[in-house]
């Protein structure tokens, strides 16, 4: 359904929203481009048993933000289904274009667009929209939508595996070493950590659950995998034993975030529930 007042929420597919998200609330997506061995392909139109196919296979994968034009098609779209003002919501400008495209795209429509950088990525970035699309649907303005997305920027944290570390060391974005064992990342606002080492993925299951479980709630949990069910199925039946766990969602870990940790990886982001 759309949004019930004349506002839209525009985002990028890192943010890894769940279809059915997007669709409750009326949520544009604007797809990043995935680039393999040269070849470039819409996220949005990737094949994802192929594309894990192609982590495994060691091929060259890059990622790109989208272009003006492809952010404003969206805002246009959003204008034609009766959108009087967009809030537009993206990855960090830290890790991506994205936002800057955005607001070339902004300057160029007829109706007011909040830009917000969540400074983050992934489903942490995906949660950030769908607290402010609450917000809105809620009959929250803008400046409040934008307030409650920052929160969960600020709040939320997250704890993950890295599939392949090699792929994950030459992209830059985690200092992470080859070794033994499993190794088990966390981030809590712009810190990005490894918490440790373990010994095989349910021992990995365990330390994450740990560390949410320490966490006060009630909390909103995804739980997210690229290529990894049986992990990301484990991480979801030890946490539904968690006190404090007030809803869990499933997402998949799409390939421009998996494009930097590989095949493999799992984990889930955690924010306090409003």
């Amino acid at each position: 359904m759309l949004l019930p007042i004349a506002a839209r929420i525009v985002t990028d597919s890192n943010a890894m929203l769940p279809a059915a998200l997007t669709a409750r609330f009326g949520i544009l997506t604007v797809p990043l481009t995935i680039v393999v061995d040269g070849q470039a392909t819409r996220e949005d139109e990737v094949d994802l048993v192929d594309f894990y196919d192609h982590l495994r296979a060691g091929k060259t994968i890059s990622t790109a933000a989208p272009s003006p034009g492809e952010v404003m098609a969206a805002y246009r779209r959003a204008i034609e289904e009766g959108a009087t003002e967009i809030l537009s919501i993206h990855v960090g400008a830290n890790q991506s274009a994205t936002l800057s495209a955005a607001r070339l795209a902004a300057a160029e429509v007829e109706v007011p667009v909040t830009l917000v950088d969540t400074g983050t990525a992934s489903f942490i970035e995906g949660c950030c929209v769908w607290r402010a699309a609450e917000v809105v649907v809620e009959g929250g303005s803008a400046s409040e939508a934008t307030e409650a997305a920052e929160g969960v920027a600020r709040d939320a944290q997250s704890v993950f595996t890295i599939g392949e570390i090699a792929r994950a060391a030459s992209s830059g974005r985690l200092d992470v070493h080859d070794g033994a064992g499993v190794p088990v990342f966390a981030s809590a606002a712009a810190d990005m950590f490894e918490l440790g080492r373990a010994a095989t993925e349910a021992d990995a299951v365990s330390v994450m659950v740990e560390r949410i479980g320490a966490t006060p709630g009630p909390l909103r949990v995804g739980v997210g995998h690229a290529d990894a069910p049986e992990a990301a199925d484990a991480l979801v039946a030890a946490l539904h034993g968690v006190p404090g766990i007030g809803e869990i969602v499933r997402y998949v870990v799409g390939p421009s975030v998996a494009a930097h940790t590989g095949a493999g990886t799992f984990g889930a982001v955690y924010h306090p529930i409003c």
